[in-house]
């Protein structure tokens, strides 16, 4: 049990999911309390102890799935006596299969029963409600029609498409909603098509199941764990994130953007020491014999920076400025001044929108209805750009000020006119630039960064919300 467990978390930890020694300890402990034979409590009991995150369920489920797939949870002894391996691999097999049921190998042609009859068991299975039905006919229908084979590199999600695609769903909805009959009203007929889905996917998750379990058999859970791996959503690539992966993004940057204001603030309230005072110091060493021993410290005078933030919002690039303005602004507290400027070929200041707005997502809404970016013909100028900021805004720029610039510096074949970069490096205490791209997409095609690259601070990888995170963390 207990190298299971270190398993689990050792996955839980190459995911991304924070786990403590002291967690891990809990965790352990826990176990030895509760019903161990009660699948679900030890799936609860270990998101107690090991998640502190509701954005990592998702992820803890699944390697869960895959960990604690083939045990037998009917014999919690046999469970915490930890049994030989390829013993417990045979045990979980013969539940998956049912009696008559082969491991479906070679093509899994060697189910027990007729199309026709295990079409007939679905049926009765999802008509009745019999949970060990439903399971001795998902096991069967893998066997039958997923073709799995010993060894293949390939992933579940196929081995389920085929299983599916083979069993007409449809039909069997149709079925399962025949007996409300015509002269049913319409409601009755509604709840019985959500009550025959609703069965449907008790099924699919039924075969996903005995899927899993037989590509742990094959593979091991830590290898298969690995292959259906899903980053967390701190850890998502932002450009190339799909509608459901931005929703998550969205939905972690208000904490991570909370989080990060009270540490910046806490970090502020830390420096309780200025230069050395060597008047007090010196007074203070005559009861010393002259020697300093115990050092004074003027008062610390901490200034919040000013940011300015100049950010492409053009094409896919769009997503990561939205999110980096969103999180900038959320913790414009910590810094004396924000302000934030968008271009594709033209340039326009936005902070604007961002006054007197609670959320800032909100604001960042308006940008692509109201922001006044587009010169020419609409293709990333990062030159013009810039040469624009520099005469109407440079001026502002201070010893106190510090520049990001958000953007792949993909300009298109167009004058980079880094000598605007060179003077705000000098105007300013500091320039970032803030690439979403991968470092080894940087300087091919009409991408020109080793031209902008010398005159700033730094060149940054950002392409997750966690590099963001920690790169924000470092402007106080």
């Amino acid at each position: 049990m207990l190298k299971l467990l270190g398993d689990f978390i050792g996955e839980l930890r190459a995911a991304g999911i924070p786990v403590s020694m002291s967690e891990h300890v809990d965790s352990a402990k826990a176990m030895e309390v509760i019903d161990l034979s009660d699948r679900a409590l030890v799936k609860n009991s270990l998101a107690a102890t090991l998640v502190k995150d509701g954005d990592h369920l998702p992820v803890f489920s699944t390697a869960f799935e895959v960990f604690f797939s083939n045990r037998s949870w009917d014999n919690a002894a046999q469970f915490m006596d930890d049994v030989d391996t390829d013993e417990m691999d045979r045990e979980g097999a013969a539940g998956a299969s049912g009696p008559g049921q082969s491991r479906g190998e070679g093509g899994g042609s060697s189910s027990s029963l007729s199309a026709a009859e295990l079409a007939d068991l679905l049926f009765r299975a999802l008509r009745d409600g019999d949970r060990e039905a439903l399971r001795m006919a998902a096991g069967e229908s893998v066997t039958r029609y997923a073709g799995m084979e010993p060894g293949r590199p390939v992933g579940g999600t196929y081995y389920l498409y085929r299983t599916l695609r083979n069993l007409d769903l449809e039909n069997l909805e149709q079925r399962l909603t025949l007996g409300t009959g015509e002269e049913a009203d319409r409601l009755e007929q509604r709840l019985a098509r959500e009550e025959a889905r609703s069965r449907i996917d008790l099924l699919k998750a039924e075969i996903e199941r005995v899927i899993r379990e037989r590509l742990v058999d094959d593979r091991g859970a830590e290898a298969l764990a690995k292959s259906v791996r899903k980053p967390l959503p701190e850890d998502l690539d932002v450009m190339h994130a799909n509608r459901d992966e931005m929703a998550q993004l969205e939905r972690a940057l208000r904490p991570l953007s909370r989080k990060l204001a009270v540490r910046l603030a806490r970090r502020r309230r830390r420096r309780r020491r200025g230069p050395v005072d060597l008047r007090h110091t010196v007074r203070r060493s005559l009861s010393t014999g002259g020697v300093p021993i115990d050092l004074r410290f003027k008062p610390p005078h901490p200034a919040k920076p000013e940011i300015f933030v100049i950010a492409d919002i053009s094409g896919s690039v769009a997503s990561f400025a939205r999110f980096t303005l969103h999180l900038v602004h959320a913790i414009s507290s910590q810094f004396s001044k924000v302000r934030s400027f968008v271009f594709v070929d033209g340039l326009d200041e936005v902070t604007r929108l961002f006054d007197g707005v609670d959320d800032p997502a909100e604001a960042v809404a308006k940008i692509n209805a109201e922001a006044d970016v587009i010169a020419f013909d609409g293709h990333s100028d990062y030159g013009r750009a810039l040469l624009t900021f520099h005469e109407r805004f440079a001026k502002d720029v201070t010893r106190r000020s510090t520049v990001l610039i958000l953007g792949d510096a993909r300009n298109n074949y167009h004058q980079a006119h880094a000598e605007v970069i060179a003077d705000l490096k000098y105007r300013a205490k500091a320039v970032y630039w803030l690439n979403p791209e991968p470092t080894a997409y940087w300087n091919s095609g009409d991408s020109i960064v080793s031209q902008y690259a010398p005159y700033c601070e730094r060149v940054i990888e950002c392409r997750t919300l966690r590099q963001l995170e920690a790169f924000v963390g470092e402007l106080s």
